[in-house]
């Protein structure tokens, strides 16, 4: 695989996700931005972990009721257990497409994203905003004639409506079988304007289109598909783990799970 070159000239979010995480693959630019957010938005932390925790729910979920096949566009910095390694879990046989537009990303791949024997995984440097692009490269380890899990999880907030968010998740889940899932988690400001306002200025201002949206702006994303219970949910109560670290944290993250008719 071959990559651009690292821009370490203004923040990506990957590498502030990352640094949220507590990761060290980010750069001066990133931390920066980061602790600038963090000053006046500290619950951006908790977002990132428990993000992390239903992506793993979630994954477990539908791979416990059969799905073999994802595909996890927005991937960001490998961190264990990645969604591979919580699939394959569950069926080693499970293949996993990563997507990402960070180079940085692209040289963890090569190293962390490595499949069972029995399953697969491939890597792919895209944007969201290329969705034919990605079809077609997935389509090299994945069979669209059979379901596919959609992960969409802590991505959309970076596609502001001028790139028509809704119009995208519309055209990746169109080739996808009957029977596929949309797993997708979105940041809102619903419990924090104004803090999420400067947060989404800061963003924005290092060339990052973000966005947060309201709990009925973020279920229109699953417009036409069938909601697994408990529905569009803060993060922290949907599917609870029963020891839960962050269970009585108002955590401004909005999650759902949904199949294609």
């Amino acid at each position: 695989m071959t990559s651009k070159p690292i821009d370490t000239s203004r923040p990506h979010p990957a590498r502030m996700y990352d640094y949220y995480l507590g990761g060290k693959d980010s750069y001066p630019v990133d931390e920066e931005a980061a602790e600038r957010v963090i000053s006046f938005l500290p619950a951006i932390r908790t977002a990132a972990r428990t993000n992390r925790s239903f992506m793993n729910r979630a994954a477990r979920l539908l791979a416990e009721r059969g799905v073999t096949q994802f595909l996890d566009i927005g991937t960001g910095i490998p961190t264990e257990p990645n969604l591979h390694q919580v699939v394959q879990a569950v069926n080693p046989r499970a293949r996993v497409v990563y997507v990402d537009n960070d180079p940085i990303v692209l040289r963890h791949a090569e190293a962390l994203l490595r499949s069972t024997p029995e399953g697969a995984t491939k890597y792919i440097e895209a944007d969201v905003r290329e969705p034919e692009k990605i079809t077609e490269s997935a389509k090299e380890i994945l069979d669209f004639e059979e379901p596919v899990a959609l992960s969409l999880v802590a991505l959309l907030h970076f596609v502001s409506d001028e790139y028509r968010p809704y119009e995208l998740v519309n055209n990746l889940l169109a080739p996808l079988a009957s029977g596929s899932f949309l797993m997708l988690s979105h940041v809102t400001g619903d419990f924090d304007p104004a803090g999420w306002a400067k947060a989404v200025d800061i963003y924005r201002k290092s060339g990052v289109p973000a966005q947060v949206r309201s709990r009925d702006e973020v279920a229109r994303f699953f417009t036409g598909l069938d909601l697994i219970q408990p529905g569009v949910e803060v993060v922290t109560n949907w599917h609870p783990e029963p020891d839960q670290e962050f269970a009585d944290e108002q955590v401004p993250l909005y999650v759902g799970v949904a199949q294609k008719p």
